[in-house]
């Protein structure tokens, strides 16, 4: 199982990407929803290329309630945590 500061690595780097940021510009409790550049399809492929990362399926219900990176690093460690089990 992926540490927290791997997810919180991985994710940053997959946010970055998709905004066109620097991933070192961006912090754990950045609001996705409001982040510059950022809209519902970039929200979306992001999460799609964290699950391709992880091989897990977030929930939709899940994804629509995550604001922020730190949400979807705990979002992913507690999905990769029910999938090995």
């Amino acid at each position: 199982m992926p540490s927290e500061s791997e997810v919180l690595s991985t994710v940053t780097d997959i946010v970055a990407r998709e905004l066109g940021m620097p991933a070192d510009t961006l912090t754990p409790d950045l609001d996705l929803r409001n982040a510059e550049g950022a809209d519902s399809m970039k929200v979306l492929v992001m999460i799609s290329r964290i699950e391709r990362a992880y091989d897990i399926e977030i929930e939709d219900e899940d994804v629509f309630t995550l604001a922020s990176i730190n949400d979807v690093v705990r979002i992913v460690l507690a999905t990769v945590a029910t999938a090995t089990v």
